[in-house]
């Protein structure tokens, strides 16, 4: 016992050392409002036509070795031609794949907002309304939000940060 108080008291005894360190604290709120405006996003997906072959003979009922394309098109549609494959020579391998996806079909104007068009990947929203939207902080830090209408947001918040410095 005796001991530790004497270990004690030479800590006491000892010269404080120089410190140059610095505790700082900050305390911040905040509130954040939002209403989006309306939007309207569209992509049209245009058409596409593929073939290959291996050992085959192909024909579109008019040309022999045709191989297809996607033909004339009307309002941003191909129509592609019938192409049919017969094998070239008897007991040989052969393979034959025609593929053809029908693009979206170009309108006069484009949607309005909130409507939805006759497109492949479309997104629409209508204007937002602030309704009862509101945030407020009053003197004592204290947060108080209220949501609104469509398309809005709030969103409030309180931070405290206590740094020390060596």
């Amino acid at each position: 016992m005796k001991k530790a108080l004497l270990a004690f008291g030479m800590l006491l005894m000892t010269a404080p050392a120089a410190n140059a360190g610095a505790l700082t604290h900050k305390l911040s709120s905040s509130v954040q409002l939002t209403v989006d405006a309306a939007a309207t996003r569209a992509l049209r997906v245009g058409s596409s036509y593929s073939v290959s072959g291996n050992g085959v003979s192909t024909t579109d009922g008019t040309n022999a070795g045709a191989v297809g394309g996607l033909g004339a098109i009307s309002s941003g549609i191909g129509s592609p031609a019938n192409i049919t494959a017969t094998q070239a020579t008897s007991g040989n391998s052969f393979s034959f794949n025609q593929s053809y996806l029908e693009g979206d079909a170009l309108s006069g104007s484009a949607p309005t907002v909130g409507s939805v068009a006759n497109y492949s990947d479309l997104t629409s929203t209508t204007a937002g309304t602030a309704g009862s939207l509101a945030g407020t902080i009053d003197t004592a830090g204290a947060i108080s939000v209220t949501a609104g209408g469509a398309g809005s947001s709030v969103v409030g918040q309180f931070v405290s940060e206590i740094s020390i410095f060596d």
